[in-house]
Formats: C-alpha cells, structure tokens, sequence
C-alpha cells in the first residue's frame, strides 16, 4: 500500500484522506496512526475519524454484511461527513489560491 501511495505523491497534495481499518483490538488502528503520518508529508490532511472493524472476522456474517449495521453505518458518516468538509474547504482553497 505504501507504495501505491508514493507512486502517486503529487495527487495527493492538499487533498482530504479518510480511513477504513480492520483488525485484531489495535493493528488496524496502528497502520492508520502511522499512515496518517505519511500522509501529512505528502501535504494532505487526514479526517479524525475512521470506521473501524476490530475483530473483523466476527463483525460480518457470511454473506458479508455487517452484523451491527447501525453502528457500521453511523461511523461511516462520521467519516464521510468529515471528508466531506474538508474535500469542499480544500478544493475551494486550492481554486483561490494555489497550492505551493
């Protein structure tokens, strides 16, 4: 995933970044913590909130639906909401004054 991040350093400057993670009690989370930082090099700006699965493999059921599908939801438009602001203050920033 790294990677594909760097491959693509220059779109992602002054651009709005959520977050989706899954894992045991805290790896998901780790890997956002840290790639929260290597977004704030590449001048983009991380929403605080992220939806989370932790202990993914008891939050679906088999056909791959959530089995706490109000929370799975709220916390997606916690995100959503949030990269959604920032998406529209940042492009309108970008559209008044050029990044440099």
């Amino acid at each position: 995933m790294k990677a594909a991040i760097d491959y693509f350093h220059d779109e992602w400057r002054t651009k709005a970044v959520g977050f989706v993670a899954y894992g045991g009690m805290g790896g998901g989370l780790r890997a956002v913590e840290h790639l929260r930082t290597v977004f704030a090099e590449l001048h983009a700006m991380t929403v605080r909130d992220t939806v989370s699965f932790h202990n993914f493999w008891d939050r679906f059921d088999d056909d791959g639906t959530p089995r706490d599908a109000e929370s799975t939801a709220a916390a997606a438009k916690g995100m959503l909401n949030q990269l959604d602001w920032w998406g529209r203050a940042l492009r309108d920033a970008r559209s008044n004054r050029p990044y440099a």
